[in-house]
C-alpha cells in the first residue's frame, strides 16, 4: 500500500474492499461492460462507508478497471484474461428480509419508516424486536417516526374469499356469513398487531427511553397488491402479495378452503437511493415509491 493511500485515510478496511472487488473482477462475478452496484449497496454489502467505497473505485479507476459516468454508473472497462473466458457467474440474489431493513432503520439517530401493507403483521415483531434493543441498550435513537398506510376497513378486499361452501361444524356460519368471517378475521389480525407495535413504541416514549416517539396509522380505499417498506431517501423493500388457495380455520372451528394472499412468507426485493446517482435503478425506484407513498398518505388517507 502506498504512502498516498494512507494518508487520504486508507487502512485495513480500504484495503479489504478493495481486494474483494479486484477478485470479484477476476472470477467473472462482474463481466466485461458489467455496472457495479451503487455506490450505497456496495457500502452496505462490505459494511464499510460510502468514502470507503468511493476510494475504492478511484483506485480501481486509476488502475484502468472501471470508468464511470454520471447517470450511467460505474462499468467494468476490462477484466482479467482468465477471466473474459469464463461464463458469467450467476448474479448476486436480491431477495431480502425485513429483519435487517428495520434494524438498519433503527441502528440510525432518527428513526424514520413508512410502511404500506395489508396487515402489520409482519412488521409488528420486527418492531418489538428493535424495542427490545432500545430497552437492553444496544441501540440509543433519540426519535422515532413512522408513517403505517393500511386498506379501510370499509373496503371489499377480494381476498380471504372462500373458494366454495364449507363443511362448517353445527351452528357454524354458512353463505355470505362465512365470507364475512374471514373479513372479520383478517381485521382482528390487523388490529391485534397494529395495537402490539403501537404500544412497543409509544412505551419508550412514556418511560423516557427515547425521547421522541411519533406513529400514526391511516386508512386508504386501496386493495394492496404489494407491501412497501420505506426508509425515505435511503432505501424500500417491496413485495408483490401472492394469491394461494390454503385452508383457513375461523374462531369456531369451521374449516375453510379458500383463495388468500402470503404475508409473511412474501418475496421481498431491496432496492437503494445512491446519492450520487439520481438516476441509477435504485435511486428511482426508492424516489417514485416514495412519491406514491407521499400522494396517498397526504390526498386518500383518513385516520384510523
Amino acid at each position: 500500500m502506498s504512502g498516498e493511500r494512507v494518508e487520504s485515510g486508507g487502512g485495513k478496511e480500504f484495503e479489504r474492499v478493495l481486494q474483494a472487488l479486484r477478485e470479484q473482477l477476476a472470477d467473472g462475478t462482474y463481466g466485461l461492460h458489467a455496472v457495479l452496484p451503487a455506490q450505497r449497496e456496495l457500502a452496505v454489502e462490505f459494511g464499510v462507508s460510502r468514502d470507503t467505497v468511493q476510494r475504492v473505485l478511484n483506485e480501481l479507476k486509476s488502475e484502468g478497471w472501471i470508468e464511470s459516468r454520471q447517470g450511467s454508473g460505474t462499468r467494468v472497462l476490462k477484466v482479467p484474461l482468465h477471466a473474459a473466458t469464463r461464463p458469467q457467474a450467476d448474479p448476486a440474489p436480491v431477495r431480502a428480509a425485513l429483519g435487517p431493513f428495520v434494524a438498519r432503520a433503527f441502528g440510525q439517530p432518527d428513526v424514520r419508516l413508512d410502511v404500506f401493507t395489508l396487515t402489520s403483521e409482519s412488521l409488528d415483531a420486527h418492531i418489538r424486536l428493535q424495542a427490545e434493543r432500545i430497552r437492553v441498550g444496544e441501540i440509543g435513537p433519540t426519535g422515532i417516526e413512522m408513517r403505517i398506510l393500511l386498506p379501510s376497513e370499509e373496503v371489499d378486499l377480494p381476498y380471504p374469499r372462500p373458494l366454495a361452501r364449507p363443511r362448517p361444524p353445527r351452528d357454524a356460519p354458512e353463505g355470505d356469513a362465512v365470507d364475512e368471517s374471514l373479513q372479520k378475521r383478517l381485521r382482528g389480525i390487523t388490529r391485534r398487531h397494529t395495537s402490539s407495535l403501537l404500544a412497543a413504541l409509544r412505551d419508550l416514549r412514556t418511560e423516557g427511553i427515547v425521547p421522541s416517539v411519533h406513529v400514526e396509522v391511516r386508512h386508504v380505499p386501496l386493495v394492496p397488491a404489494f407491501k412497501l417498506y420505506l426508509r425515505p431517501e435511503t432505501e424500500a423493500l417491496f413485495g408483490p402479495y401472492e394469491v394461494v388457495e390454503r385452508t383457513i380455520l375461523l374462531d369456531d372451528g369451521t374449516e375453510v378452503e379458500a383463495l388468500d394472499v402470503l404475508g409473511l412468507g412474501s418475496t421481498l426485493t431491496r432496492h437503494v437511493n445512491d446519492e450520487g446517482d439520481p438516476s441509477s435503478a435504485g435511486s428511482v425506484f426508492v424516489q417514485s415509491m416514495q412519491s406514491w407513498f407521499d400522494s396517498c398518505w397526504g390526498l386518500l388517507s383518513e385516520p384510523a
